[in-house]
């Protein structure tokens, strides 16, 4: 893959940005379901590819033509495959630098009961898609019992965790569950900000959306993406003087740093686990694991150090969160312009089944159980967690601002401080990258047992804990 061609595929995944935003900017309904500019584009990447375009032009053309693959050739399709499973690794490592990491007592205080709703959501997916395969999937359709994790990775973890698994899909013999994956997180995207309106709406009229009213209207400036000249602010802070460095220099650079750290790590359990327990129990687990959770440990670590040691307060949060913003929106497009239509239409009973088992028990989670756990502003700080479970953060913000627009409920402080005991585990966490091995190494069913075990205990802690207070 040369130089240029690279070079190539990034100016083509640029027009198609482009074309996303615009196309977003001028068509109301886009805007009305919330959809963002990049999904957009990712979906008319694919239109326009050999997957749709190609298909249908192939069928009135001889072999050969020049159009029989779309508008996007196989070297570009090459370039753009590659690169969610780079820019995953930036994404996670921008999720905690510069941002302050309070103590574990004000988190748990502030964000307890939204961490344990999160939690329990999240591990209560693989339940729900362990199940399904152990009774519907595998025994009716032969479908690969690591199919039950699909769920999770891609409702709570996303585009990016789903395309950042993509070598582990490959070396644990299910590669068909890419592509399942980043059609699922697509749909959780989608259904997510749909259903999510729906909920809201009902909330303001039932009167428990408190911030909206019972007039049941739902208002959101700006519906299409651009901000007014006249309220536009910056989008980062200078920290440095461009003369010293520049101050995107520096950013890229302790995010490098922070990927680095992720790397050292990674490998080091890898070397540890082959001088350990590997040899001992032949189980090999680490081999399998993926950067990109390793990536926002380092990135914790670099802030951390920085946070004690940095008087000078270098690293500006709004600049890392313009460097992850534009990481996950070059992998949304790639992702989404890369899938396979054949695969999904060759597993789509599974692919349904599992769309429709996470969605269901993520309107119940919200709808019955969120009203018992969270003790104060139940409905402002569960559709929250029910936007993340069902598409990724940005659903959540997405969801809270529409229904508590001036932020005065705990919602939005509350769902930022959860991040900090939820991120390392689920949602792309550790246990996200490690389920799929986990399930390869000790089967379905033990995986299973565990997943419940840990929801009853996130329930219970909900339910009696903070439900109670």
């Amino acid at each position: 893959m040369s130089p240029e061609l690279v070079g190539l595929g990034f100016v083509v995944l640029a027009v198609f940005i482009v074309i996303g935003k615009w196309v977003r900017v001028y068509t109301p309904l886009l805007q009305n379901i919330f959809l963002p500019s990049s999904i957009i584009a990712g979906l008319i990447a694919l239109l326009v590819g050999p997957e749709v375009l190609g298909r249908l032009i192939s069928i009135f053309t001889e072999e050969g033509f020049f159009l029989n693959q779309g508008f996007l050739t196989d070297d570009i399709l090459s370039v753009w495959s590659t690169l969610p499973g780079l820019f995953i690794n930036i994404v996670f490592a921008c999720l905690f630098l510069g941002k302050d990491l309070p103590s574990l007592k004000k988190v748990w205080d502030i964000g307890g009961p939204q961490v344990a709703m999160g939690q329990m959501v999240s591990w209560g997916q693989y339940v729900v898609g362990l199940l399904l395969v152990l009774l519907l999937l595998t025994p009716l359709y032969g479908v690969n019992p690591l199919a039950g994790t699909l769920i999770e990775i891609s409702f709570v973890g996303g585009h990016g965790t789903a395309a950042g698994l993509g070598n582990t899909f490959e070396e644990l013999g299910f590669a068909e569950g890419y592509d399942m994956a980043i059609g699922l997180a697509t749909i959780g995207i989608l259904s997510g900000v749909l259903i999510g309106i729906i909920l809201i709406n009902w909330g303001a009229r039932t009167g428990r959306a408190k911030e909206l009213g019972r007039d049941g209207k739902v208002s959101v400036d700006g519906q299409h993406g651009i901000i007014d000249f006249d309220e536009r602010d910056s989008g980062a802070d200078i920290t440095t003087r461009p003369e010293s460095i520049e101050p995107l220099s520096i950013h890229l650079a302790y995010i490098g740093v922070a990927v680095g750290i992720g790397i050292l790590l990674l490998e080091g359990l890898i070397i540890l686990e082959s001088v350990t327990w590997g040899p001992l129990t032949d189980t090999y687990l680490m081999i399998y694991v993926p950067l990109f959770p390793l990536a926002m440990a380092g990135g914790i670590i670099v802030q951390g150090f920085s946070q004690r040691y940095d008087k000078f307060k270098i690293i500006d949060r709004k600049l890392i969160n313009r460097v992850g913003g534009l990481s996950l929106d070059i992998l949304i497009v790639a992702a989404i312009g890369t899938i396979s239509l054949q695969v999904i239409g060759d597993n789509i009973v599974a692919f349904v089944s599992l769309a429709l088992a996470g969605l269901i028990w993520n309107v119940f989670a919200f709808l019955v159980l969120a009203p018992k756990m969270i003790p104060s502003y139940w409905f402002e700080r569960g559709i929250g967690d029910f936007g993340q479970a069902t598409g990724i953060t940005a659903t959540g913000l997405l969801l809270m601002k529409v229904v508590d627009p001036e932020n005065r409920t705990p919602a939005l402080e509350g769902f930022g401080y959860k991040q900090i005991l939820f991120e390392p585990l689920v949602g792309g966490g550790l246990f996200t990258a490690a389920a799929m091995p986990l399930v390869a190494q000790f089967g379905p069913v033990s995986i299973l047992i565990f997943a419940f075990i840990v929801t009853i205990f996130w329930l219970i802690l909900g339910l009696f804990y903070f439900g109670k207070k």
